[in-house]
């Protein structure tokens, strides 16, 4: 079964339009930090629509904006025709998060959609169980969320966003707290139960990071950028269902999207990569220094040899691709790899690193830091000017969130403390929130 349009599908009126919408924040510093700018997106009956981009480029913000639970800075949100101001009827939202009630059992839990809409006992108790039994929990009706697995409780999750019947369900990122296993059984039942016609909404929009899943269940990818947010790409798959990962035109079609996601040029087609900002206004991720050394080894030893498809590496690393893209690009700003067109390849730096003993890495890591990481060049120049060789950690997140928001200069401090610790250029006191020099010069 292909998942084309039907042209009745394709004229139909929208569920959904977004016009140009964008979401802005205010800063600590009194600027406005803006999360999705200019998006526009129509959603019709019959299909399943991904929203697939790196974490921070405001996909769960459009989300929500559709379902009426955070509004627009500017720019129209329809459902139905109607300005979206609240929970629009005929919309349902499967959470990341279980969210299920654990006083309650699965049969009240996936009642309570239906009791918030006045359905009478009887026929709440028929439309319940149905959907208990669509979604595979039947025999579970009486247990609580305690006595269940993580697949289970989301099972139950999509059982009471189902059970209203609703025109477009909603999913942010619902198989990202489930094990590789569980996730994919659970994924490919719901979409075998969307072919089969069975599972009682027009259409899907789901949010998420997995480059894969979206290729596996959806019709058409958007695909974001970030900082701020926008439409980089819309991609139509016209694969049949069901989606085999093996497939040739699978593989393809995913790795063309990772060479996407990591094009540094801004084409049509580009998706900027990168580490966002630029010199000491760089927002940087808390990587740890035991993964970038892990995957420094990993890109020279057997089978990559130095170069790696990033599908390839993110199979044999067991990776989500957000996770993934964040290690690369810690190495590529640091100089030990760089990305291209879907590849990750390790630079001389990377290649001299792995041939090192414990204290020479530390000591070429602590160059590269100084050399390619505006911030901790400022704060040892800092301290090393300073007669106490020490400054309060809020010196430096004061600056940086003139580039940047609180949350932002927080992850990006953590990075530099961490990175910093390992290079041994300086210390961090956590309980006193102060940096230091162990041994001045």
């Amino acid at each position: 079964m292909t998942a084309i349009l039907s042209p009745a599908a394709q004229t139909s009126a929208p569920l959904v339009e977004i016009t140009d919408v964008s979401r802005v924040f205010p800063k600590a510093n009194g600027e406005d930090l803006t999360v999705l700018e200019k998006v526009n997106l129509t959603i019709r009956s019959g299909e399943i629509i991904g929203l697939l981009g790196r974490s921070g480029s405001g996909k769960s913000t459009l989300l929500r904006i559709i379902a009426g639970l955070s509004a627009t800075s500017s720019g129209a949100a329809l459902f139905k025709g109607q300005p979206i101001s609240g929970p629009p009827e005929g919309l349902a939202m499967v959470f990341q998060s279980f969210a299920l009630f654990p006083w309650l059992t699965v049969l009240q839990n996936v009642e309570l959609g239906l009791e918030a809409l006045g359905v009478e006992t009887a026929e709440r108790r028929r439309r319940a169980l149905a959907a208990i039994d669509l979604i595979g929990l039947d025999g579970f009706e009486n247990a609580y969320p305690k006595e269940l697995s993580g697949g289970m409780r989301q099972r139950v999750g999509f059982a009471r966003a189902l059970v209203v019947h609703p025109d477009l369900l909603l999913m942010d990122e619902p198989f990202s707290a489930l094990d590789v296993l569980t996730a994919e059984t659970l994924r490919t039942d719901i979409i075998d139960l969307w072919i089969e016609g069975r599972l009682p909404m027009k259409s899907v929009l789901i949010v998420t990071h997995n480059i894969e899943e979206a290729v596996l269940m959806c019709d058409r990818i958007l695909v974001f950028s970030s900082n701020p947010g926008r439409i980089a790409s819309e991609i139509q798959v016209g694969l049949p269902h069901p989606r085999n990962r093996l497939d040739p035109a699978f593989r393809a079609l995913v790795d063309s999207i990772y060479a996407r996601m990591t094009q540094r040029d801004a084409g049509k087609m580009a998706i900027p990569t990168g580490i966002p900002g630029t010199g000491v206004g760089m927002v940087l991720n808390h990587i740890s220094t035991n993964e970038m050394s892990g995957l420094i080894e990993a890109l020279a030893g057997e089978p990559f040899h130095g170069r790696a498809d990033l599908p390839v590496l993110a199979d044999k690393l067991q990776m989500e691709a957000d996770e993934l893209f964040h290690l690369a690009e810690a190495l590529q700003l640091l100089r030990f790899a760089s990305l291209s067109e879907g590849d990750l390849l390790l630079s001389d730096a990377g290649k001299a690193f792995t041939e090192m003993g414990t204290d020479e890495r530390k000591t070429l890591f602590a160059q590269h830091l100084l050399a390619h990481v505006p911030i901790v060049g400022v704060i040892r120049r800092v301290l090393d000017e300073r007669p106490s060789h020490a400054a309060p950690a809020a010196r430096f997140r004061q600056e940086l969130e003139d580039y940047m928001s609180e949350d932002y200069a927080d992850e990006t401090l953590k990075a530099v403390v961490s990175w910093a610790r390992y290079a041994e250029l300086f210390a961090y006191d956590d309980a006193a929130e102060m940096f230091s020099l162990e041994n001045p010069q």
